[in-house]
C-alpha cells in the first residue's frame, strides 16, 4: 500500500505565526516552496495554518498592506488541513478534494515530516489518479 509518506516531500518547513510575510516569502524562495505551515508561535508541533505564496500576493500585497509588517498568524484562517503519514493514497486525494487544496501537510508522531503537493502527485499517482484529483479540486462546482 502506497503511503501519505511514500508520496510527500520530506523537510516541509514551519513558519512561526509571529514571523512576516516578507519572511515567509523569503523562506518560500529559500526552500523553494511555494507553502508554509504557520505553528503556534514557539511550539512547532501545533500548526494553526498554512500560508501560500499566492496568499501573500492576492491577500496582502494585492490589498494594499505591507508583507513587513503583516504576520503569517494574521494571513492564516480557517481549521488546518493536515494527514497522518500512514494514511492511503485514498485518504490523502479525498482529503485534498474534499477541501479543495492543492498542498497538504505530511505528520508523523504529531511531527510535521513533509508535504504532498501537486507536483507529488503527478510524480507518484497514475494519470486518471491526477486527472480525477484535478477536475474536483479546479473544477467551479
Amino acid at each position: 500500500m502506497t503511503t501519505a509518506k511514500d508520496i510527500m516531500s520530506a523537510g516541509a518547513q514551519w513558519i512561526p505565526a509571529h514571523e512576516t510575510l516578507d519572511r515567509a516569502a523569503q523562506m518560500m524562495r529559500d526552500h523553494e516552496v511555494g507553502a508554509l505551515p504557520v505553528s503556534a508561535n514557539g511550539e512547532q508541533d501545533k500548526m494553526v495554518g498554512i500560508i501560500t505564496d499566492r496568499d501573500i500576493v492576492v491577500s496582502c500585497v494585492a490589498s494594499g498592506h505591507d508583507p513587513s509588517k503583516v504576520t503569517a498568524g494574521e494571513l492564516c484562517e480557517g481549521t488546518p488541513r493536515w494527514i497522518d503519514a500512514t494514511a492511503d493514497v485514498e485518504a490523502v486525494l479525498d482529503e485534498m478534494q474534499s477541501h479543495r487544496i492543492r498542498r497538504l501537510p505530511v505528520i508523523e508522531n504529531k511531527r510535521l515530516i513533509g508535504m504532498i503537493s501537486e507536483a507529488d502527485l503527478a510524480l507518484h499517482l497514475s494519470d486518471e489518479q491526477v486527472a480525477g484529483w484535478a477536475e474536483r479540486v479546479y473544477s467551479r462546482a
